[in-house]
């Protein structure tokens, strides 16, 4: 599979899977369902249903993290906290 090729084809609730696992080295059989089926691809899996990433693919998976990181680095975070009681 060359995930690079497909990335745009591919839903964003598959591409945050992809891009919130990024040391995976096999995709689940979910997740290879829906990949080819939004790719419109049938790409070879291994005896699980699941499929094996290349070091391309692994690499490009990485870089999508570390942009998506990179992205949100600056927005600001709320957290819930209670005041202490006097």
């Amino acid at each position: 599979m060359h995930i690079r090729e497909i990335w745009n084809q591919l839903s964003p609730d598959t591409r945050q899977w992809l891009i919130d696992n990024p040391g995976s080295m096999i995709i689940p059989r979910t997740v290879t369902a829906k990949l080819n089926h939004e790719s419109g691809e049938d790409g070879p899996v291994d005896g699980h249903g699941g499929t094996l990433l290349t070091e391309d693919d692994r690499e490009f998976i990485h870089d999508q993290a570390r942009a998506s990181k990179d992205e949100h680095a600056g927005d600001p975070r709320f957290f819930d906290s209670v005041r202490p009681e006097d």
